[in-house]
């Protein structure tokens, strides 16, 4: 899953990197207002890429995963029910 996040994140960034230079060496020589709605639509890419990218989904199981503290991860496991108590 993280690999579909980071091509999507790089895919939504290279589109706003796009708009951006289409805007200003292309399309601002047939209207200036369609440029900067261009680049106010590209303005609103970046937040949302990284949104994308750092979302965790059902299936990664960040929580499961081992602090290093030996004793304190015997005790979530033992809370958990993973192990029994000793």
């Amino acid at each position: 899953m993280y690999a579909r996040r980071r091509h999507i994140y790089f895919a939504m960034m290279g589109t706003c990197l796009g708009l951006f230079v289409l805007a200003w060496a292309v399309v601002r020589l047939w209207s200036m207002p369609v440029a900067v709605g261009m680049c106010l639509g590209a303005m609103v890419i970046p937040p949302v890429a990284a949104m994308i990218a750092n979302r965790r989904g059902p299936e990664d199981r960040w929580w499961d995963d081992p602090s290093g503290d030996p004793q304190s991860d015997e005790w979530w496991d033992e809370l958990d029910g993973r192990k029994r108590p000793r």
